[in-house]
């Protein structure tokens, strides 16, 4: 009986033994099966790290006004926003970097200067008032097989010059720019209603043969012609034939029309400009039979600096620092602190 018993026990010692064999390797595993085999959402590694803004920009908050939405963000953040929709992705990095700075400055300048939104924001998304903004997944939608390249291009953009801000005495500047010249920008005096010291006319290198639509031409009947003037120049006479409504035309070193007469009524060639959406006050213009042709060259309002010709310098080999203070003249660059802007009515 004691026998019996001996191996039943020694049956059972071996079937644990069995048991644990099998079962060991499995206790081991188990704690590390999804690493080993895979089964966690895989990581998409094409995307970065998250952006973190330098310790300038990071210190200062905004509160952003995009459409019916007020989006709160650090300066770096909506500077990548601004630098995505406001020049190429594939322009140099130096051009990069003067636009980032530029806009940084702008958006400083707004902030002292008190804005237009009142209490309700401190810059908005509309180029027409601030400047363009566009959120990455936009922007990757644009940009296609080149997204995760330009991407950091601007990020690097942004942090590479974290603070840097265009000063005039000290302070921030009203650092506006344009798309491109007509080999020189112009006088702030000569497109708005007074000059400033470091808005001056500068000489700008781009090639037309790299600028998209350098040269443009624009075409009105006599009826349509005839309603957009007087929209908005009502005191003008435009009795008579077309060839006599526009006449005088004064231009500036850049070869912009700084002045004309509209019907007997003399305006600025930028108010011209607006009236018609002309893509710049560099302009010649003809009657073509039953059409009054104008011929442009360059795009925009032609003051601060030119992005492509600021590409055109960083090509050639200048840094952002040499770009900006051929743009904007008797300018430093420097760090400066804009969290003392954006206490949002705090004290």
């Amino acid at each position: 009986m004691r026998r019996r018993n001996q191996v039943r026990q020694s049956a059972a010692v071996s079937a644990l033994l069995l048991a644990a064999l099998f079962l060991l390797p499995l206790l081991v595993v188990a704690p590390f099966r999804t690493a080993l085999f895979g089964r966690e959402t895989p990581v998409d590694e094409t995307e970065g790290p998250p952006f973190v803004s330098g310790r300038l920009d990071g210190e200062a908050s905004l509160r952003v006004l995009d459409g019916d939405a007020v989006l709160e963000m650090d300066l770096g953040e909506y500077l990548l926003g601004v630098v995505r929709a406001e020049m190429p992705a594939s322009f140099h990095p130096e051009a990069l970097k003067a636009q980032a700075v530029a806009a940084r400055t702008y958006t400083l300048y707004k902030l002292q200067t008190g804005g237009n939104h009142g209490g309700d924001a401190d810059v908005c998304t509309d180029h027409t008032c601030c400047q363009a903004y566009i959120n990455e997944e936009r922007a990757r939608a644009n940009w296609g097989e080149n997204a995760d390249d330009f991407e950091r291009k601007i990020e690097e953009a942004v942090t590479s010059t974290d603070g840097q801000t265009i000063l005039y005495g000290g302070v921030p500047i009203l650092a506006v720019f344009h798309s491109s010249s007509a080999g020189m920008t112009r006088k702030a005096g000569e497109v708005w209603l007074s000059d400033l010291p470091y808005l001056q006319a500068v000489s700008s290198p781009e090639a037309a043969e790299r600028v998209p639509n350098y040269y443009s031409r624009a075409e009105f009947s006599r009826e349509e012609l005839r309603q957009k003037l007087l929209a908005a120049f009502p005191e003008a006479d435009l009795s008579g034939g077309m060839a006599g409504w526009l006449s005088e035309p004064q231009t500036d070193d850049a070869g912009s029309v700084s002045t004309l007469s509209v019907g007997g009524v003399t305006v600025k060639g930028a108010a011209l400009r607006a009236a018609l959406g002309l893509r710049s006050a560099c302009f010649t213009w003809e009657v073509q039979g039953e059409t009054l042709a104008f011929f442009v060259t360059g795009y925009g309002h032609g003051v601060g600096m030119s992005q492509y010709g600021a590409d055109a310098m960083a090509a050639e080999g200048a840094d952002y620092r040499e770009i900006l203070t051929h743009y904007y003249t008797g300018v430093t660059v420097d760090p400066y602190p804009a969290a003392g802007f954006t206490t949002h009515g705090e004290t």
